[in-house]
């Protein structure tokens, strides 16, 4: 069991897609890469939306291109984007070439291994690193490194999803993560995640100042049908998304950036980054957001100059998961784990405090 926390690819069609079948060559050297079984009950519908709905990480534009392109098959033979899907059809995305391999290999990869056991391991990820393998990102994950750091344990197989990854965080967040080395304790620590018993927090500068010191944001959570690389927040209780809440409060105030601490209720893919910028305070850096443009402060060009310094200073989004609480799932202990802000993070803030306290000497 984990949560959705993780980062959003943008694979190509013949990725990782709603449980894909293994690769069988086809006539004519195409090779299958995804099938579907059309309910006997579905209603007439075009296949471009029928399949839109159905594989997350392709838009809808680039089906129909694959349909123009005699990609995509309907009962073994090709069809074009406007077909409409009839009750009972056998659909299936054909390429020129075989499906990438998805096994995760033990690659030689440092970590910063914070606690581990016999049963668990506590890691601090670097902003950059993935934490699994997917679309554009086969290799160099830190699964993979988790890989070689066990491949001395036999009972450890990457490739078993009861064990590993317990949760997932952006590949340019940084911060605490957990792994289960064995399936008692991976699903131990799902439960706790999914009951919500854990404790998680955040550090985060985004644009923007509150005011108010604390405040709470719910809306649901979905792909964004503008840019499916983005999420975006939909009316509580609305039937579009997965429902979340995240907690913040306010550490440092710079003006034109905050510092605050974000508590997460709910684990839901890109949920910081979304809930943000839905409220009006984009992470600072986080450019799928709107995080790299400038919007608070001043238009003097020494100001320009000086939100240029900050971005390549940190050049992603400032985000840090800082601890991460939970209950050990076989002694029954509290573990509370905090990661400092990594150098990134602190040069940036260290510049906004510089900031700050050079306006507060001029308007001496």
């Amino acid at each position: 069991m984990t949560t959705d926390e993780e980062t959003l690819y943008d694979d190509e069609l013949a990725g990782d897609l709603l449980g894909a079948e293994a690769d069988e060559e086809a006539d004519g050297g195409l090779y299958e890469h995804f099938r579907v079984a059309v309910d006997k009950g579905q209603v007439p519908v075009r296949i471009d939306k029928f399949l839109f709905e159905r594989m997350q990480h392709s838009s809808r534009n680039r089906i129909q291109k694959a349909a123009d392109a005699g990609f995509i098959h309907v009962n073994g033979s090709p069809v074009k984007s406007n077909y409409k899907v009839r009750p009972e059809d056998v659909i299936t995305l054909m390429l020129d070439r075989p499906k990438h391999d998805n096994t995760i290999e033990a690659e030689d990869i440092p970590l910063d291994i914070v606690y581990e056991d016999t049963v668990l391991m506590v890691i601090n990820k670097p902003a950059g690193l993935v934490v699994h393998p997917g679309a554009g990102n086969f290799h160099g994950t830190l699964i993979n490194a988790v890989a070689w750091h066990l491949r001395d344990m036999p009972a450890f197989d990457p490739n078993d999803p009861e064990v590993g990854l317990v949760h997932r965080i952006d590949k340019d967040t940084s911060g605490l993560l957990v792994v289960a080395k064995t399936p008692d304790a991976k699903t131990a620590l799902g439960k706790q995640f999914f009951n919500k018993t854990t404790h998680r927090s955040y550090n985060a500068l985004v644009w923007g100042n509150f005011t108010e010191d604390e405040g709470r944001i719910e809306g649901n959570i979905a792909r964004d049908p503008r840019d499916r690389l983005r999420m975006t927040v939909f009316p509580p209780g609305s039937e579009t998304g997965k429902h979340a809440v995240t907690h913040y409060r306010v550490l440092e105030r710079f003006g034109y950036t905050t510092l605050i601490e974000c508590i997460l209720e709910t684990g839901r893919t890109h949920q910081i980054r979304a809930h943000m910028k839905h409220i009006g305070h984009p992470l600072f850096g986080d450019e799928r957001y709107g995080g790299t443009e400038i919007l608070r402060g001043q238009r003097s060009s020494s100001y320009k100059a000086f939100i240029r310094n900050c971005l390549a200073c940190c050049s992603r989004q400032a985000l840090h998961a800082r601890t991460l609480g939970f209950v050990h799932p076989v002694t029954g202990e509290q573990m509370n784990f905090t990661s400092d802000l990594p150098e990134d993070l602190s040069s940036l803030l260290a510049k906004w405090r510089g900031f700050i306290s050079g306006q507060l000497k001029a308007d001496d």
